[in-house]
């Protein structure tokens, strides 16, 4: 989740990560780190909710040339809307302060440089898919998770084995209309969207197929 008073990342613009108020970067204010027995629990629950398995292993599958993907991450509007991002410098942000391992991997290993991103507003009445970012900068360790005077201070994080990874994420376009929760909900087209079927993640992929049907509903075609 993003701060309004968050500092650009040098030459990145400004922003911070996020997604509800219950998991920041994932959603909501960023739950408490994990302690290593805790961790291990969470690593096991990363492979079972997509890295390992289907039907999200393809986020991590060799590309071929030029291959486009897609992805989801969430942001409450009150901390950090997509407005705040299409004002943001250079209408870019870095997303950090994710604390959640399979989020983690889909920043750290699965997006890359030109795919493309919906922005999701969590925590809001409705929930909405509101605009489309693209990624400028592949993950990279997220600073904020070795800063004592960040809310996403991890004490157990290493400045030589990065824990945690954020991505910057530039503004394309506002969607003509935004595409609720629960429109999403009823397509049968979007039943095995993974903000459905793992909603309290704030960073998910999104199917090629799925892209486009949102991108439809969105323009009324839909």
């Amino acid at each position: 989740m993003k701060r309004p008073t968050r500092k650009p990342a040098k030459g990145r613009g400004s922003g911070r990560g996020r997604g509800t108020k219950s998991a920041k970067g994932t959603g909501a204010k960023a739950a408490k780190p994990a302690r290593p027995a805790k961790r291990a629990k969470q690593a096991k629950a990363t492979k079972q909710s997509g890295e390992g398995q289907s039907p999200w292993a393809a986020a991590f599958a060799p590309r071929a040339p030029g291959e486009r993907r897609y992805w989801l991450v969430k942001s409450e509007p009150e901390v950090f809307s997509f407005d705040a991002l299409l004002a943001a410098p250079g209408r870019t942000t870095f997303w950090d302060g994710v604390r959640n391992f399979a989020a983690r991997n889909f920043l750290r290993d699965g997006m890359k440089l030109g795919d493309q991103v919906f922005f999701y507003h969590s925590m809001a009445n409705p929930q909405a898919i509101v605009g489309v970012c693209e990624v400028v900068r592949e993950g990279y360790p997220d600073a904020s998770a070795l800063d004592p005077k960040s809310e996403y201070f991890d004490p157990d994080s290493d400045a030589a084995a990065p824990t945690w990874y954020m991505v910057d994420l530039r503004a394309v376009e506002k969607l003509p209309r935004p595409v609720t929760l629960q429109e999403i909900k009823s397509r049968r087209e979007l039943a095995n969207m993974a903000l459905v079927r793992i909603g309290r993640l704030s960073v998910t992929p999104v199917t090629p197929d799925e892209w486009r049907v949102i991108l439809a509903m969105a323009s009324g075609a839909g």
